[in-house]
């Protein structure tokens, strides 16, 4: 898988201003080394039910400029942590599959200039994964489908059973997804700082209350944010902390700006 070593992956963020771009360059850390390990067991392991161009697809994507947050760092910790959970899944092939191709669309407004609907981009990724699967119609279908919940990651449900075990792979993936939300701290609000970067051409003002709002429905949901036992004794009591505390930096923050206004 030529492809494979042309990728560049950073588990740092440097400490320039967010509006700055900077390309990472991959750091033989643990982590790095972790997640990058993670990425090529897991394509070894659906590579020959995808087309010949589809690890290049991914590659494009995942090193454009316009993204932070959504990056292969983000698709690397992913898998290792699939990894760690993996005797909980039913399919983890098709797990993996959809963490490959859940973020391969991501932009965050549309050509005339307005915000696009998140929707849009997890629709265009199930597409674009359509587009180069060669998997079976079940596992096709089964994988659109998990992709296509990210649109709603509080509300989704399983609407039909692909396989036995789907609808708990479904709960699985999802808590995969929003697991950075029990990350430390200080990666949660490295993390922030990335999706800011991705979102650099909002005003403060209306980021803030964006991000506001978007973390005040994560934290209304309490014990109800992670869907599977094991991933709520994991990561629940620290996204909540990570919520309150990013709900009163940003409250401090709409305040200063309204302040100053």
């Amino acid at each position: 898988m030529d492809s494979f070593e042309q990728v560049t992956f950073s588990s740092e963020r440097d400490s320039r201003p967010p509006c700055i771009r900077t390309r990472y360059v991959f750091s033989q850390d643990r982590y790095s080394r972790m997640t990058s390990n993670s990425i090529q067991t897991y394509w070894d392991l659906i590579a020959s039910r995808h087309d010949p161009n589809a690890f290049a697809t991914l590659d494009a994507a995942y090193r454009e400029p316009q993204r932070g947050y959504h990056d292969w760092g983000h698709i690397g910790d992913l898998l290792a942590k699939l990894d760690d959970f993996r005797s909980l899944a039913a399919r983890p092939d098709l797990i993996a599959a959809a963490i490959f191709w859940h973020d391969a669309v991501y932009l965050t407004r549309d050509s005339d200039g307005l915000l696009r609907p998140d929707a849009e981009n997890v629709r265009a990724s199930a597409e674009l994964f359509e587009r180069h699967s060669k998997f079976d119609p079940m596992e096709s279908a089964a994988i659109r489908d998990l992709i296509l919940a990210t649109a709603n990651h509080l509300t989704a449900r399983a609407m039909t059973e692909h396989y036995p075990g789907f609808a708990r792979d479904l709960d699985l993936f999802l808590d995969l997804d929003l697991s950075s939300l029990g990350a430390p701290w200080q990666i949660f609000a490295r993390n922030l700082e990335q999706l800011r970067f991705e979102y650099d051409w909002v005003p403060e003002p209306l980021f803030c209350l964006g991000r506001l709002q978007m973390i005040d429905t994560f934290a209304a949901r309490g014990d109800g944010l992670y869907r599977r036992d094991e991933t709520r004794k994991l990561w629940n009591d620290c996204a909540h902390d990570n919520l309150a505390r990013a709900q009163d930096e940003l409250r401090r923050q709409l305040a200063r700006l309204a302040s100053s206004a």
